[in-house]
């Protein structure tokens, strides 16, 4: 026998889970049920498509056995197995980098953070808040030798060469204070019908079964072993069939989360393709739903057997929040993750699941708004993505994606927009470039304001990115306030007379500003403020100038903004008048710098920002 000890990430997560999680430890039978599974799909797939294990007899199973008296539980599999290497690797160390985010993911709130184990890969941890002793006897597919691994989830893990009859993995599991809890059949036959009910392989439990005899008048104990779970495809069936219990047992087993989906959409193709797929939105978004290494949700089936649960390929990226299963009868068993890209099948499966899901988003956010908005409020976001990356269906995301208004409270559609625009009125408008704070207060907002026509606020970083490549909804134009081309629902507003009169001041800003600006001119959009910056309509604007420097691009540019001016304005009108005093030059640049500020821009010179409104305020004293 060989001492080892675990890794320290390990040691670590052992002592998250056991204080942080105690108050959710049923979840223990779930995962290592759910491994089970794993370990028999994989052993089915191999039986299939690899001659080397062809020969192999697989008898698919996972057997539960309560000793009442000794206060112990076995779970036992005839699944792949492990060797000594993979004991090591999977129940000694942290193999997957993702699982280290576990780590930092934990929220304090069990019953959330209980979701994580699930979705980190760590749920054979979970049983050490209801054992103080496991010992996992292994022995893997094609191979002779079996391995035991015995710890007790402090001091490291012992293992040894063993033996086990057939290929598989048994835990045997010694319950501590806690765990005591479990060792009653009947709180274990409610654990497996409420997470692993729709598990693909049957489950059966060993318990002492109580009967009352009649004759005897007492109760008579006999052991007893009996299957406690459906073990059925339950996709395969039809919807009429399945209760929304059904559906909602199996999205738990499937996901690890122990929250209601919000909805789920199940659709079975026929004809020159032949394919089931069930889609689950979950209540809340994925805790990894904006790192690199997300986890897929989507788990691929041909004709009921496993094939993938961690390919990228099944959905686009932007519904990488999707939960669910595709199954399919025309794809080939032995289709490798290197393949999918370029299978047709695949290919056509995918862009139909997309509008289905679309389409299904679309009729829930018309006959339920108020469960949509629940929807929204976790995945809007990801929907605008789908604005850059899918152009074949942005029309229907136009439709999905909900916005900020400087007209309406909360959330509003484009459809709704809209219909609440004015007689004549030509575009729709909408404001990027910062945080909603600083957009609502922009000086660009002024005229619209006063003229009444809404604009949107689209306060996430890559809004602009993503409608900048935007011009039309429908066949009404989508124009941004921030950028220096004037709509037709503004013209009019200075004319020309106004321009050739602040010439005189127009041509001293240029000269005194130089080439820290673009063009000076007289503007058409502000109201109440003396001036404001705009950008190029092909030019991003100065926000996102310096989120991409932020982000290492160095070789963008320093920003050059057109600087307009109010010719209104009683600050406009006294520097007009007196164009040749000294105190002009200080009051451009102030001018220029206040407009920057509104838009939440760093100034390049905040020394001699204060000392020329120092010099201004000494003079107006």
């Amino acid at each position: 026998m060989s001492k080892r000890e675990f890794q320290t990430e390990v040691n670590q997560l052992l002592q998250l889970i056991v204080h942080s999680l105690y108050s959710h430890p049923e979840i223990f039978l779930r995962e290592l049920i759910s491994n089970s599974s794993d370990a028999l799909d994989k052993l089915r797939h191999l039986t299939l498509v690899d001659e080397a294990y062809k020969p192999l007899s697989f008898n698919p199973r996972i057997d539960l056995e309560l000793d009442d008296e000794t206060k112990t539980l076995t779970i036992a599999d005839t699944g792949i197995g492990m060797n000594e290497e993979d004991l090591v690797s999977h129940l000694g160390t942290i193999a997957r980098s993702g699982t280290k985010n576990f780590l930092s993911q934990l929220s304090g709130d069990a019953r959330r953070d209980s979701n994580l184990i699930g979705q980190f890969g760590v749920g054979f941890y979970s049983a050490f808040m209801v054992a103080d002793r496991i010992e996992v006897l292994s022995r893997k597919a094609g191979e002779e030798q079996a391995w035991r691994w015995v710890s007790d989830g402090q001091t490291g893990f012992d293992i040894e060469p063993a033996e086990r009859a057939a290929a598989g993995t048994t835990v045997l599991l010694h319950f501590n204070e806690e765990g005591k809890h479990y060792a009653n059949s009947w709180r274990l036959q409610e654990i497996v019908k409420k997470y692993s009910n729709h598990i693909a392989f049957p489950i059966f439990l060993t318990y002492e079964k109580s009967d009352w005899n009649v004759e005897e008048k007492r109760s008579i104990n006999t052991r007893t072993t009996e299957q406690v779970n459906l073990a059925s495809a339950l996709w395969r069936r039809p919807k009429s069939e399945i209760t929304e219990e059904g559906y909602k047992e199996l999205y738990k087993s499937i996901t690890g989360d122990s929250e209601d989906p919000l909805f789920w959409f199940h659709t079975k193709a026929e004809g020159s393709l032949e394919y089931t797929t069930l889609f689950y939105v979950p209540s809340k978004a994925p805790l990894d739903l904006y790192q690199a290494e997300y986890k897929a949700g989507v788990k691929l089936y041909v004709k009921r057997v496993f094939i993938l649960d961690d390919t990228r390929e099944l959905l686009p990226q932007y519904l990488r929040f999707i939960r669910g299963i595709i199954d399919s009868e025309d794809l080939p068993l032995n289709v490798s993750r290197e393949i999918l890209q370029q299978n047709r099948v695949l290919t056509s499966i995918r862009m139909s699941s997309v509008k289905k899901i679309l389409s299904e988003l679309k009729n829930i956010s018309a006959s339920l708004p108020e469960q949509y908005l629940k929807f929204i409020a976790e995945y809007n976001r990801p929907l605008k993505e789908g604005l850059y990356s899918d152009f074949a269906n942005r029309e229907t995301l136009l439709e999905l994606i909900r916005f900020k208004s400087t007209t309406v409270v909360g959330l509003t559609s484009l459809a709704d927009v809209k219909s609440r625009m004015k007689e004549g009125q030509k575009s729709i408008y909408y404001i990027t470039g910062g945080a909603e704070s600083l957009l609502r207060t922009s000086p660009l907002l002024e005229i619209y304001r006063k003229k009444d026509l809404e604009v949107l606020v689209l306060d996430d970083d890559f809004d602009e990115i993503v409608f900048s490549g935007i011009d039309k909804y429908g066949d009404i134009d989508l124009k941004a306030v921030n950028k220096s081309s004037t709509s037709e629902d503004l013209k009019g507003e200075a004319g020309p007379d106004k321009a050739e009169g602040m010439k005189p001041l127009i041509d001293k800003l240029k000269a005194t500003l130089g080439d820290r600006v673009k063009d000076v001119r007289v503007s058409v959009r502000l109201a109440d403020s003396p001036s404001c910056i705009v950008s190029d309509e092909e030019e991003p604007s100065i926000q996102m100038q310096q989120m991409l420097r932020a982000m290492g691009q160095k070789e963008i540019p320093a920003p050059k903004p057109t600087l307009e001016i109010n010719p209104d304005h009683e600050i406009v009108k006294k520097l007009l008048a007196r164009i040749d005093d000294a105190v002009v030059e200080d009051a451009s640049w102030l001018l220029l710098d206040q407009a920057l500020l509104m838009e939440g821009v760093q100034l390049q010179d905040p020394v001699a920002f204060v000392q020329r409104l120092n010099r201004i305020l000494n003079l107006s004293i």
